[in-house]
């Protein structure tokens, strides 16, 4: 049987079909928005948002921030559908930059985007673990869960994840249609639900939703409100996501940037949406609201609304539909895996780079994601601001990684073959409006949530991605074993060639001819 176009399109970058082609454009498009979540990710970072400037800010600064973070997934949407391997990031890099950096360069992206992904699924397996906590906590009021009870949970979270993340691609992408649903349904609830079940004197009115600024921060106004863009960056987050999953996407030049684009203007619209209502069924009184034991804004607001048993149900399904989220994330994060072990750059590469003969999915890469992200959760232990890091860092790496192959892509002067999607002219001003609104937060996102902080209050993202820098260079340039010495780059797993004449017997035509090598090349 002769190869499908996917697979010619994969051959051409150099790689040969392993994973299984399940994905429909809409399932990839699920994954996608599953990821994002937008109602338990607003859940989970209200507490940041409404301190900076209170309902303006959740609804003016989620708006601004989404015309933003539209435009990165523009930008990412061109380049996947040019070339949709797993490997994503660093390929693009390596393929795009000078001769002189593309090797340094593509390691450390490949590195970066690698701890990303770990870090996220540390970051969401404490999430989760927290919102479960909370709801324990509500149901008995005498329950307040010790560190080593968070921790055990998150460790028993992020193991069922690993195992539904390493099921059959066909089973993940089925699943992907009711993810969907519940993230929707959750959303009508919010939309239709709180509204109406919101007593009196919890209501806002438009000119308080719409007008009223409430700094709560010791931060001036204006920075303040730049602070609340965190919320949204958050939330739109992992839009390389189906990138990851683009060898096991069916049409991928075409299913790749349509899941990137709907699934960040989409969250965009709902997420403010969502904002919206809860700014206008949240009560006039912040401080009370943030003041709340539990550190969770969300549940206060559906416990006014529903009462206890209502919330509980409520914050079960957001429990839920957040389990699904960071299933579809640590599948995207073995992915990475995956490939980066494939290109023989990370340290047991041929144990990560197999797949299971059961499943066919590379299970190996899963368990070490899931190692990777309980150990980073011990940071729990040291202080509420070191588990904060884990918070922040993703979303910090993920800026610095999109924004390097995006900018080299104009930069190098190599040229850019589209894909099925192209911005055309519009490409370079888009990139550059993304890559500096990227580079503008990776700074934000560096300060701590109150000015002249106190040790226990310091925001440590700039220490834990400069140890992230630092070691995956010290790695690089260590002498002799260092990757300076043998990386080369993404690496071929098939010789292609071009031959006269088809089946058919038309000799004017030129036919693929794909051979699998026994040892990899460099691209």
């Amino acid at each position: 049987m002769s190869p499908s176009k996917d697979e010619d399109v994969l051959a051409a970058l150099g790689y040969k079909q392993e994973l299984k082609r399940h994905f429909s454009w809409f399932e990839l498009v699920g994954l996608s928005f599953t990821i994002i979540g937008v109602v338990p990710s607003i859940a989970a970072v209200l507490v940041f948002s409404i301190p900076y400037g209170g309902p303006v800010s959740m609804i003016w600064g989620w708006l601004v921030a989404s015309v933003f973070l539209v435009c990165i997934a523009l930008a990412l949407a061109e380049l996947g559908s040019a070339q949709p391997t797993c490997g994503g990031l660093y390929y693009w890099t390596h393929f795009y930059c000078s001769a002189k950096y593309r090797n340094v360069l593509s390691w450390l992206v490949g590195y970066i985007n690698t701890i990303t992904y770990v870090s996220a699924v540390a970051s969401g397996g404490y999430a989760l673990s927290v919102l479960i906590m909370s709801a324990a906590s509500i149901g008995r009021d005498t329950f307040a869960p010790t560190t080593g009870q968070t921790y055990a949970l998150m460790v028993a979270v992020l193991v069922s994840e690993a195992v539904v993340s390493s099921m059959a691609t066909r089973v993940v992408a089925r699943l992907q249609s009711l993810f969907v649903v519940l993230n929707v349904g959750l959303f009508l609830g919010i939309i239709i639900a709180l509204p109406a079940a919101t007593p009196s004197e919890f209501k806002n009115s438009p000119s308080f939703v719409f007008g009223s600024f409430q700094n709560l921060s010791l931060w001036p106004d204006g920075f303040a409100f730049i602070l609340s863009f965190i919320a949204p960056a958050w939330v739109i987050a992992g839009l390389d996501a189906s990138v990851h999953i683009s060898e096991e996407a069916k049409n991928a030049g075409a299913a790749v940037p349509k899941a990137i684009i709907l699934s960040a203007v989409i969250s965009a619209l709902l997420g403010w949406a969502v904002n919206i209502a809860l700014a206008f069924n949240m009560g006039p009184d912040l401080e009370l609201l943030l003041s709340d034991p539990i550190e969770q804004p969300m549940s206060s607001i559906l416990f006014h609304a529903f009462g206890q048993k209502g919330m509980l149900i409520f914050w079960t399904f957001i429990i839920i539909t957040f389990y699904a989220g960071l299933a579809d994330l640590m599948m995207a994060a073995s992915r990475q895996t995956f490939a980066f072990s494939r290109d023989g750059a990370l340290p047991m590469s041929r144990v990560f780079y197999r797949l299971n003969k059961h499943t066919g999915t590379p299970v190996n890469c899963t368990v070490a994601c899931a190692s990777g992200a309980s150990l980073l959760g011990l940071l729990m232990f040291a202080s509420p601001a070191a588990i904060n890091a884990v918070f922040t860092i993703p979303v910090i790496c993920q800026y610095v990684t999109f924004t390097i192959p995006i900018m080299a892509r104009f930069l190098a002067g190599k040229e850019f073959v589209p894909g099925p999607f192209s911005l055309g002219t519009w490409g370079r001003p888009v990139a550059f409006v993304a890559s500096s609104f990227m580079s503008f937060m990776a700074v934000v996102l560096f300060f701590p949530l109150e000015p002249h902080p106190l040790v226990d209050e310091m925001n440590y993202g700039v220490v834990v991605f400069m140890g992230v820098v630092t070691l995956s260079m010290a790695y690089y340039f260590f002498p002799v074993y260092g990757g300076r010495y043998w990386f080369t780059g993404p690496v071929s797993t098939i010789n292609v060639a071009f031959r006269e004449g088809t089946a058919s017997g038309d000799s004017n035509e030129k036919v693929m001819v794909v051979e699998e090598l026994a040892t990899g090349v460099p691209i």
